[in-house]
């Protein structure tokens, strides 16, 4: 059974609030860890209104403290808003409080828009090579502290806290393979390069003390409901959302609107058809056959999922569909 995760981006319904939110993002997770998913991730953007998870770390504690067995981390943090050492204290200090349980995944990008990349105190002028660098600074401080160290990272120095390298271009492919990490690509979303990406990162890969055999996990939306068009009206909400984020009209998690994408403009449908391709949806049956040729043809080693949907209890559900959809296709093997 190739194991399957769960992408969070606590996503605020309009109307709502980041508390409600907050409260959700626990329950689904809970949901999550009793049926079998491996690790429940949560992303950083920020200004988003219809995002609660800006504050990653401190959601991931939330999350954590709220589960048992479950693996909890970042998809991802963005680094260039970050300091090394920040992160892994961050991460030294939820590694200590969560022992084998927590995952960090890493960025290149900042998550949001200029403006507010400014405004995060970051210097906007660094070129792409300060990624690979602050990378390396930051796997530096979880190994054990050596003699004369003067940086440490308190609590974080010896700790295992295993390190992702997140992308949808070659550049984060290239990365994860000459550093021998795992690779998680965001095909739920900018799908372009995955297959470039994924060849280029096998072929490329150099073991490491942290994975000896390359490990590629893929993103994948999933939309699962009773009846395939009760799947395709739920989409309508994260169809929405996508569109007002490339307007330049980022909001609250617009709630389902039948018939949403025939009303759309012929630009507007190409930009979702290639934008948010790795998707599948549908009814039982539907989903388990589209998650099953999903992973056949990438080859991924995992997938995780994930879909914005605006009332909480058919996302939830959504999760369920999924995960026996996987149960389903195991059994079968």
């Amino acid at each position: 059974m190739i194991p399957i995760s769960v992408l969070d981006l606590s996503p605020v319904q309009q109307g709502s609030d980041a508390a409600r939110s907050l409260k959700n993002t626990l329950d689904l997770a809970r949901h999550a860890e009793r049926l079998g998913y491996r690790r429940y991730w949560l992303a950083e953007h920020h200004n988003m209104p219809g995002i609660a998870s800006a504050a990653t770390a401190v959601v991931i504690g939330h999350v954590a403290a709220g589960t048992s067995t479950i693996r909890v981390g970042a998809g991802g943090i963005m680094l260039p808003n970050h300091s090394p050492l920040m992160v892994a204290e961050a991460f030294g200090t939820l590694a200590s409080l969560f022992p084998g349980r927590i995952d960090l995944g890493l960025g290149r990008a900042p998550g949001t828009d200029p403006l507010t990349a400014r405004a995060l105190r970051r210097n906007l002028e660094t070129d792409a090579n300060a990624f690979p660098q602050d990378v390396v600074e930051l796997m530096g401080y979880f190994r054990p502290v050596e003699e004369g160290q003067r940086v440490r990272a308190v609590p974080g120095a010896g700790l295992d806290v295993p390190i992702w390298i997140l992308g949808s271009s070659l550049f984060g492919a290239q990365l994860a393979a000459m550093l021998g990490l795992p690779y998680a690509f965001a095909s739920h979303f900018a799908p372009a390069e995955l297959e470039n990406a994924v060849a280029i990162y096998r072929e490329r890969f150099q073991p490491s003390e942290q994975l000896q055999r390359p490990h590629v996990m893929l993103g994948l939306n999933v939309f699962a409901a009773e009846t395939d068009e009760e799947a395709r009206l739920l989409f309508s909400s994260q169809q929405q959302a996508f569109v007002n984020l490339r307007s330049g009209r980022p909001g609250q998690l617009p709630p389902p609107v039948a018939g949403y994408y025939e009303s759309l403009e012929p630009m507007a449908k190409a930009m979702l058809d290639r934008a948010l391709s790795c998707t599948v949806l549908g009814s039982p049956e539907t989903v388990r056959r589209g998650m099953e040729a999903f992973a056949r043809a990438t080859g991924a080693d995992e997938l995780m999922i994930t879909g914005q949907i605006f009332d909480h209890h058919a996302r939830v559900r959504s999760f369920e569909i999924a995960a026996e959809a996987m149960r389903e296709r195991a059994g079968a093997a």
